[in-house]
């Protein structure tokens, strides 16, 4: 077996690897840098993956040596020329140097490591990879930096490192601050490899916290949303807050324009589109096409402009931690999957609005899927659902943002356009939640 053979095999079998269900046609690698030579060593490769008529580019540090310690096994990639491979971000020996390339701004073959100006950075620390993620390889540093390595690279701006770069020299608070990244070049063009930035050690993810609200209250008999101790409106209401401001600086950062009617139109028309392919494909969703599309009607004769900006994108409950300070947002890179042309473009904010409402929505349905009083839970779930979405857009309009309330026309229509999206996302990857965002559109 050749060692793009092994390097196959193993890559289509990680969580973060794109293509799925696709056949691989061939991989090459079209880069090969040692950043560590010996044993251990480590070396970084480019490897193009073919699906027929589409390729996709991929980055691998990938460490060797000659005896694997049982640690690293499950890193395992093969055996090659009397070498052990594997995924060499696994390793704190060798990732201390990605580490101290970064805080020297040094230079490795085809790779430059950059450290932000001003950056407090500590040098020579053990790494850990968190556990999780689904399109990316995240390692913290200590307790005091996290290292997210893009595993599908692509040339041109990074609108994760722009973002963040840009908000962190406006002083944003919600954000959490850029130290450094990797780039290398790719068709002559540079691409962002990794994102160095702070960690918020003591944070608590906004999943978990809305899901604990969740169930709190479906574990409190006769209890309506707000009646039980984990209550989170507060919380929406703040994180709603912390989003407007975010969509100021946002808007400061790179400019603000306005959706004139055609554009609005033309917005219409392509969720029409995305609703045809839906129903094509999952019927469930055909009985509620005429109500869906009657929501994207009332889009297309709206007559007045509509304010456009930069957005987040991607935009949900595991996309916000809260620190003991407020409300931070991280992931600005939009959905992975998005050409890069459209994740930078302009759009309503309310799209950023839409999503979070939408992630209120899974917080309380999918704890449902599996549980023996579903039917009776659904009304506390509705209600939740309600209060959470109704604080959310409350703290935001009155932070400044654009009012939800006086708007409910095109964000109708961007939570059905969502929950379309999800549709086919959850047929696709999870058919058992498939009833979450079928539900949800029967009751939108």
């Amino acid at each position: 077996m050749t060692f793009e053979d092994t390097l196959a095999t193993w890559l289509v079998k990680q969580r973060w690897f794109a293509g799925k269900g696709r056949t691989v046609h061939d991989l090459a690698v079209v880069s090969d840098t040692e950043i560590i030579p010996g044993d251990p060593g480590l070396r970084h490769l480019l490897v193009t993956v073919s699906h027929g008529a589409t390729s996709d580019c991929y980055q691998l540090f990938v460490g060797m040596r000659a005896r694997l310690p049982s640690r690293l096994r499950h890193a395992r990639i093969g055996m090659h020329a009397g070498l052990q491979y594997y995924d060499g971000l696994h390793d704190s020996d060798l990732t201390r140097t990605l580490l101290d390339a970064i805080v020297a701004n040094r230079t490795v073959g085809t790779l430059q490591f950059c450290r932000m100006p001003g950056a407090e950075i500590e040098a020579g620390l053990d790494s850990l990879v968190l556990t999780g993620e689904q399109s990316n390889t995240s390692l913290v540093f200590g307790e005091t930096a996290i290292f997210k390595v893009f595993r599908r690279v692509t040339a041109g701006p990074n609108p994760d490192l722009e973002v963040a770069v840009a908000l962190a020299e406006l002083g944003s608070s919600h954000i959490a601050d850029p130290y450094g990244w990797v780039e290398t070049k790719i068709d002559g063009a540079s691409a962002v490899l990794a994102i160095l930035s702070q960690y918020l050690r003591a944070a608590s993810d906004g999943w978990a916290l809305a899901a604990t609200s969740v169930r709190d209250l479906y574990a409190t008999e006769g209890a309506r949303a707000g009646e039980v101790g984990g209550d989170f409106a507060g919380e929406a209401e703040r994180l709603g807050a912390a989003t407007a401001q975010v969509h100021r600086d946002l808007a400061a950062a790179f400019g603000s324009s306005e959706l004139e009617p055609e554009a609005i139109r033309e917005l219409a028309e392509q969720m029409f589109r995305r609703l045809d392919l839906a129903a094509a494909e999952v019927p469930e969703l055909a009985r509620y096409a005429d109500k869906v599309g009657n929501a994207y009607s009332s889009l297309a004769k709206l007559t007045d402009p509509v304010p456009a900006q930069r957005v987040h994108g991607d935009y949900h409950l595991g996309q916000v931690m809260r620190t003991q300070t407020g409300w931070v947002v991280l992931d600005f890179e939009g959905e992975p999957a998005t050409p890069l042309a459209l994740r930078r473009a302009r759009s309503s904010p309310l799209r950023d609005v839409a999503g979070m409402l939408r992630s209120f929505d899974y917080a309380a349905r999918h704890q449902l899927i599996p549980h023996p009083e579903a039917a009776i839970l659904a009304a506390k779930a509705t209600d939740w659902v309600r209060r959470n979405s109704e604080a959310f857009c409350a703290g935001y309009a009155a932070a400044g943002g654009l009012d939800p309330a006086q708007n409910s026309v095109l964000l109708r229509a961007m939570l059905l356009d969502k929950a379309v999206y999800e549709v086919i996302y959850e047929a696709r990857n999870r058919p058992t939640w498939l009833s979450i965002p079928l539900e949800s559109i029967a009751e939108l």
